[in-house]
């Protein structure tokens, strides 16, 4: 019985560093989302830290923020569901078949 539960407290240890080092492949990975045609683009890491925002000079009409401001949400939401979508696949790979409310 001792020999089983340390085999199974190994073989957690071993998932816990896969899930650890996918997590921090993940905070890594770069995403981009457009708006507009790609009139706006944003980027952001694995974090849902946003690291850059363009704008086409095109779309800058001081008559029309409002629009600007649309595209800039639609950009940024977008980048942020990329990064849940594949931090849910990524991580879902380690919690598939197991029975543990609150994990991710």
């Amino acid at each position: 019985m001792k020999g089983n539960m340390n085999n199974m407290m190994k073989q957690m240890q071993k998932m816990q560093k896969k899930m650890e080092k996918a997590q921090e492949e993940l905070y890594e990975m770069s995403f981009e989302a457009t708006a507009g045609g790609g009139m706006v683009k944003v980027v952001a890491n694995g974090k849902k830290e946003i690291t850059d925002v363009q704008i086409q000079e095109d779309v800058v009409d001081p008559d029309d923020v409002d629009m600007l401001q649309d595209l800039i949400l639609a950009a940024t939401n977008d980048v942020i569901k990329q990064i849940d979508d594949k931090t849910n696949d990524t991580m879902g790979e380690f919690t598939k078949g197991m029975n543990m409310p609150g994990m991710f």
